[in-house]
């Protein structure tokens, strides 16, 4: 809209020079630079005429959820639709969102396809902390010694307390790890070498949708299902206007996500019938379009499908909310879960029986050999990577962005799928930013990275005041002032906050955005921070 503000600014200076001249040439008896100027400024005006009604036709498919690669609304075809690369075939009659901000980094280390099902994992936790808004000392059901099965209530929260949270496994727990202020930090469990379930009766076909969030708040399978905003546990009372789940990851070293419902499609489309008993809305699948064959998941019905195609963030479920229907208060509560949450539904309804196993990366340029394996949720990370030689390594749960810090001794996180390991950035670098004689990530055309690299935990600066450029915009693929908005949380403006979108965003959609920042912001606490703020005002 500025440039059209300047083009008429531009076309009225025009006219008026042209008035000017049309006298002085009727005074010498020209008129030729008379016509030729009158003739630019036709052609301007028509191409304002035309820019706004293209801007105009654009809003309005945004609006009316038209929008995507395919669905270009406006009256002449943009840069990138006459240069991009071409869509392979199975795209041609589906949904499809084509995101051009973003970065993915190029780590060594990802991990074969190759499923491990021989290393096994002893010990697993299921941890508090990994579910936010809960009390930090919840209501623990269970003591050390105690027997139980996969599905037992461990605790729950003193404030939510008909929300259940499950054993991952069944065996003896043998630790309740207690942090700062006595917090629950963890519940340990030694796993049995048979696993056993406990035994539920399925609601009826027919049962309605009350007995259904009954049955999952008792079941322990429900803490799978997050709300946003504010990515907490969802609220059992209140009715999602829609529920998404995102079927890939783009974060870096990612966990293939054909994997994960491999011999599983049947309990995956079962989850998915669930949940359309759950919302008045849609059910969305986020399903990856970047590759040259169709998802595994594109077979599951009763559920709306949008393509997505581009690098990281494309797919966070928060970046894909924000294209297809954005989030934010009241009506606009949705509900988001990942592949591993539906498929415990499915399993629960599909054959009475709590299971969280899953398929997890175990990834890093530090792994002598980076594979997938078959485990459980909260699996210990050390045994998880037995026989491998670790030293002077970080050891996260999730990825390079988002992943906690966790050590051999630390558990899988409950929505984490991906383990990711990285040398410590301890080596001093002598004049490393002026001298970049070692292959580093960079949205920078200065510092080009030609191949994939390894990662160290190296941040390459410290933390400094905000430095205004453009670098967030250039990854983040979310119409959303970041830097904008994260200097209205640190100064606790909540009508600023509320109105640059912080209801859309949660810790992962600005991690790619924290790796970029040139001043070292933990953009990720702060955000955090902001929406903790926002909670605690109502």
């Amino acid at each position: 809209m500025r440039s059209i503000k300047q083009l008429t600014g531009g076309l009225f200076l025009l006219l008026l020079a042209n008035f000017t001249l049309q006298s002085q040439a009727a005074a010498s008896g020209g008129n030729l630079l008379f016509y030729g100027l009158a003739g630019l400024a036709l052609l301007i005006f028509f191409f304002i005429v035309v820019s706004v009604a293209d801007n105009f036709m654009v809003i309005e498919s945004n609006q009316s959820g038209i929008n995507g690669e395919k669905a270009n609304m406006g009256l002449y075809p943009r840069i990138n639709e006459l240069f991009s690369s071409k869509k392979p075939g199975f795209l041609d009659k589906e949904h499809v969102y084509t995101l051009r901000k973003g970065y993915d980094i190029p780590l060594e280390g990802a991990a074969s396809t190759n499923v491990d099902t021989q290393t096994k994992a002893t010990r697993f936790a299921i941890m508090p902390p990994d579910f936010v808004g809960l009390m930090p000392i919840p209501k623990v059901t269970v003591e050390v010694g105690d027997t139980v099965k996969a599905g037992d209530t461990v605790f729950y929260d003193k404030q939510l307390d008909r929300i259940k949270f499950a054993a991952p496994v069944s065996g003896e727990v043998i630790e309740i790890k207690r942090g700062l202020k006595r917090a629950i930090d963890a519940i340990v469990i030694l796993a049995d070498n048979n696993q056993v379930s406990r035994a539920y009766t399925v609601p009826a076909a027919n049962a309605s949708r009350s007995e259904l969030v009954e049955f999952l708040l008792e079941s322990g399978a429900w803490p799978g299902i997050r709300q946003r905003p504010y990515n907490v546990v969802a609220d059992p009372d209140l009715v999602p206007r829609d529920i998404f789940v995102s079927t890939f990851d783009t974060a870096p070293l990612a966990a293939d996500s054909a994997l994960a419902i491999a011999g599983r499609k049947a309990a995956f489309q079962a989850g998915i019938d669930v949940l359309n008993r759950l919302t008045d809305g849609l059910v969305y699948l986020g399903l990856d379009g970047r590759g040259d064959t169709a998802s595994p998941y594109a077979s599951i019905v009763h559920a709306e499908k949008r393509y997505f195609r581009g690098p990281h963030p494309a797919g966070n479920v928060g970046v894909q909310i924000h294209h297809i229907h954005p989030a934010g208060v009241g009506a606009d509560t949705v509900w988001t879960l990942d592949v591993n949450a539906v498929l415990t539904i499915g399993e629960l309804f599909l054959h009475g029986r709590y299971t969280t196993q899953r398929v997890v990366a175990l990834a890093g340029a530090e792994l002598a050999t980076p594979r997938h394996v078959a485990t459980h949720a909260g699996a210990n990370l050390g045994e998880l990577l037995k026989g491998e030689t670790l030293t002077n390594v970080r050891v996260l749960s999730g990825d390079v962005l988002t992943g906690s810090a966790v050590g051999t001794e630390g558990f899988l996180g409950f929505f984490d799928r991906q383990v990711t390991v990285l040398a410590e950035g301890d080596q001093p670098e002598l004049f490393g930013w002026l001298l970049p004689l070692k292959a580093r990530a960079s949205i920078s055309p200065t510092i080009p990275t030609f191949s994939k690299f390894a990662a160290t935990t190296n941040t390459h600066g410290e933390r400094r005041a905000f430095v205004v450029n453009n670098d967030y915009e250039q990854v983040m693929p979310m119409d959303i002032y970041t830097q904008q908005l994260m200097k209205a949380i640190m100064i606790n403006d909540f009508e600023a906050m509320e109105g640059l979108g912080i209801y859309e965003l949660v810790e992962e959609d600005v991690a790619l955005a924290e790796f970029v920042c040139v001043s070292k912001q933990p953009l990720q606490t702060i955000l955090r921070d902001g929406l903790t703020t926002m909670m605690q005002q109502g």
